[in-house]
């Protein structure tokens, strides 16, 4: 009997991701295409409506993602809140849907590329020291 479940949530973000590398004609999910899906984003402000926004949103989230996952060893996952999104170094999980959402919301002050910039910095800053309130 065929299995008609279809592709895992992993399959399809990582199908998703090729697509849009695909589009955008971006050589490899590094970097550079982040700076490329920064300008795309930027672009795209105003242009989308509502109805394919979300599409867009999942999309562009996916190639984000992957990017995190590939660039920075991250690992897709379920937060605690249940969003789908990157988990890096066992301390940090982001949300990329959310962050292309926020610079198509807010432009060049939310910017992907930024962020993307910002991970290896957040990387190196020790964890916070747990305060020991009860003795």
């Amino acid at each position: 009997m065929p299995d008609d479940t279809g592709p895992s949530p992993l399959e399809s973000i990582a199908l998703a991701a090729e697509q849009v590398r695909q589009q955008l004609k971006l050589k490899a999910f590094d970097a550079e295409a982040v700076a490329h899906l920064d300008n795309f984003i930027l672009a795209q402000r105003g242009q989308l409506g509502a109805a394919e926004r979300p599409g867009v949103v999942m999309a562009l989230g996916c190639f984000l993602g992957e990017c995190l996952v590939r660039v920075y060893r991250g690992e897709w996952g379920t937060g605690k809140d249940g969003t789908t999104g990157v988990g890096l170094a066992n301390r940090f999980f982001f949300n990329p849907f959310h962050l292309v959402d926020a610079q198509l919301n807010e432009g060049e002050s939310a910017s992907v590329a930024a962020f993307f910039a910002s991970v290896p910095q957040r990387l190196k800053t020790p964890p916070a020291a747990r305060k020991g309130w009860i003795s």
